[in-house]
C-alpha cells in the first residue's frame, strides 16, 4: 500500500525535478543563443577590422605586403588579444598567412574549402562551425569576410582576398561544463533541502492521520474513551478533522451511555410490575393471601398489568417516532381547536382534582403546519402531566400567542417548583423526579420524552420554566 508520505514526497520530488529541468533547459538555451550570437558578432567585427586594416595597409604604397614583419606583428597581436586565429587567403582559397598570436609564422597551409569561398563571394560573409576541410582538426567557429580594395586607375572596387577569423570551442565547452556543474550542484542541494522539508511536513501531516486510524480501530473495539490528542493547537484541516472525531466520539459515548441507561431503566420499569404480578399471583395460588383478600390482590394484578401494557405501548410509539427524522404528514390545521378538543377529553381528570382552567386563546383560528395526530399527543401529554402534578383546586393555564411566523403554545400549572437540576433532565427517557415516583404510579417516564421527540421531528422547539411553583411548557409551530 502506498502511503500518503511516499506519495507526497514523490510528487514534490517530481515537481522540483521538472522545474529544474524546465528552468535549466530554458536558461541553457537562452544563454547558448546569447553567447553564440555575441561570439559571432565579435568575430565578425574582428574580421571586418582585419580586412579594412589589410586593405589600407596594402594601399599604403609600393612594396607593402602581408609578409612584412610589422604587418604580421600587428595581426598576431590582434589575434592574441581576441584569442582567435586569423587566416588570410587568396580569392581562390589558397592560404597565404595564418597566426594565432603565439608567433607570426604561417600556422596553416592549404586551401579554404570551396563552399566557404562561394558563400563569402556570394553573400559577402560567412559564419558557422567548420573544420576547413580538416585543416583545423575539430570543428571551430569560423567567420569570413572579403578584403576589398579600390583601383587607383579605374576607381573600381575589387576583391583582393578573404580574411577568416577562427575561434575554437574549448572556452565554450569549459563554460558549459562549469554551468552544468553549478546546475547539478544547485539541483542536488535543493533536492536535499526539499527532501528534508518534505519529510518533516509529510510526517507532521500523516502522523495525526495514523493516530486517527488507530483511534478509530480502538473505538470500533468498544473503547469509547478513546480520543485524539496532540492536535489541539493546530488550525488546519487535520486539526479540524481531529476536533470533529473527538466530537463524534463524545456523541457516540453519550449515546452508548444513554443506551445503557435506557436498557437499565426498561429493565427496572418492566421488573417492578412483573414482580408485583408474580408475587400476588403466587400468593393466591399457594394460599398465602386469604380468600377474602383475593379480590384486592386481583385488582393490584390488573392495575400492574395495565401499567405494563402502557409501558410497552409507549415504547412502541417511541420506536415509531425515532424511526422518522422528519414529519411524514404536513397538514394545515387549527391548533386552537385541537387544544380545546384535548382539554375536553381530559375534563374528567380536571374535575376530579378541582382545577380551574384559564385560557388565553386568539378569537379566530390559528392555522399551523404539522401532523395533527402527533401534535394532539403532545398537547395531551403536556395537559395530562400538568393536571397530574398541579396543586388541587389550583388553576391550569392555556395560552396561544402568534409571534411572527410561529405560534407559541403554552401549558401552565401551579404546584411544586421543579429544581434547576431536574429541569435539564426533564425530557430524558424514564426520568421522573424523586417526589413523583411515589405520586405517579401510572407514569412510565416516557411522556415528556415523546413530546420532545415529536417537536424535534417537526423541527420546532420546546422549553420549560419553573419558578415560584409555576411550571410552564411552551412549544412552537410554524404558521400556515
Amino acid at each position: 500500500m502506498k502511503s500518503l508520505y511516499r506519495r507526497q514526497f514523490a510528487m514534490m520530488a517530481a515537481v522540483i525535478l521538472a522545474a529544474f529541468l524546465l528552468l535549466g533547459g530554458a536558461f541553457a538555451g537562452l544563454s547558448y543563443q546569447y553567447i553564440i550570437q555575441d561570439k559571432q558578432e565579435a568575430m565578425e567585427r574582428n574580421a571586418n577590422y582585419v580586412a579594412n586594416f589589410t586593405s589600407s595597409y596594402l594601399s599604403g604604397g609600393m612594396g607593402s605586403s602581408i609578409q612584412d614583419a610589422g604587418y604580421q606583428l600587428y595581426i598576431a597581436s590582434l589575434a592574441n588579444i581576441s584569442n582567435s586565429t586569423v587566416i588570410l587567403a587568396e580569392n581562390d582559397g589558397e592560404i597565404v598567412y595564418a597566426s594565432s598570436g603565439v608567433d607570426t609564422g604561417n600556422l596553416l597551409s592549404g586551401t579554404v574549402p570551396a563552399d566557404c569561398m562561394e558563400t563569402i563571394n556570394a553573400q559577402g560573409s560567412y559564419s558557422g562551425r567548420n573544420s576547413l576541410g580538416g585543416l583545423l582538426g575539430d570543428k571551430s567557429f569560423v567567420t569570413g569576410v572579403p578584403i576589398r580594395q579600390s583601383s587607383y586607375i579605374t576607381g573600381l572596387t575589387y576583391q583582393r582576398g578573404v580574411v577568416l577569423v577562427v575561434s575554437d570551442t574549448t572556452t565554450l565547452t569549459a563554460m558549459w561544463q562549469d554551468l552544468a556543474a553549478i546546475f547539478l550542484l544547485s539541483a542536488a542541494v535543493v533536492l536535499l533541502l526539499a527532501s528534508a522539508i518534505s519529510s518533516v511536513t509529510s510526517l507532521r501531516q500523516t502522523k495525526p492521520l495514523k493516530d486517527m486510524a488507530e483511534a478509530v480501530r480502538r473505538f470500533g473495539r468498544g473503547e469509547f474513551g478513546t480520543r485524539i490528542e496532540g492536535c489541539e493547537g493546530r488550525r488546519d484541516e487535520v486539526g479540524e478533522l481531529a476536533e470533529a472525531f473527538n466530537a463524534m466520539a463524545d456523541s457516540l459515548a453519550k449515546s452508548e451511555a444513554q443506551r445503557s441507561e435506557f436498557i437499565a431503566n426498561v429493565s427496572h420499569e418492566l421488573k417492578t410490575p412483573m414482580t408485583t404480578i408474580a408475587g400476588f399471583a403466587d400468593g393466591i395460588l399457594d394460599g398465602t393471601i386469604p380468600r377474602e383478600r383475593e379480590g384486592e390482590a386481583l385488582t393490584t394484578i390488573s392495575s400492574e398489568t395495565r401499567r405494563l401494557s402502557r409501558l410497552v405501548r409507549r415504547m412502541l410509539d417511541l420506536s415509531r417516532l425515532q424511526s422518522n427524522e422528519n414529519v411524514t404528514a404536513q397538514e394545515r390545521f387549527d391548533v386552537s381547536e385541537l387544544l380545546l378538543r384535548v382539554l375536553v377529553s381530559l375534563e374528567g381528570k380536571i374535575t376530579s382534582r378541582g382545577l380551574d382552567v384559564e385560557t388565553q386563546l386568539p378569537e379566530g383560528s390559528v392555522m399551523v403546519w404539522g401532523d395533527p395526530d402527533a401534535i394532539t399527543q403532545v398537547c395531551y401529554n403536556l395537559l395530562d402531566n400538568a393536571i397530574k402534578f398541579a396543586t388541587p383546586a389550583s388553576a391550569l393555564g392555556l395560552e396561544i400567542q402568534v409571534r411572527g411566523e410561529k405560534a407559541c403554545i403554552s401549558v401552565r400549572n401551579l404546584g411544586d417548583t421543579i429544581p434547576p437540576e431536574e429541569l435539564s433532565r426533564i425530557f430524558d427517557r424514564f426520568h421522573k423526579a424523586d417526589r413523583s415516583r411515589s405520586e405517579d404510579r401510572e407514569g412510565v417516564g416516557l411522556g415528556l420524552y415523546i413530546v420532545k421527540t415529536i417537536i424535534n421531528n417537526h423541527r420546532e422547539t420546546i422549553t420549560v420554566t419553573s419558578e415560584n411553583g409555576v411550571t410552564t411548557f411552551t412549544f412552537t409551530l410554524t404558521i400556515a
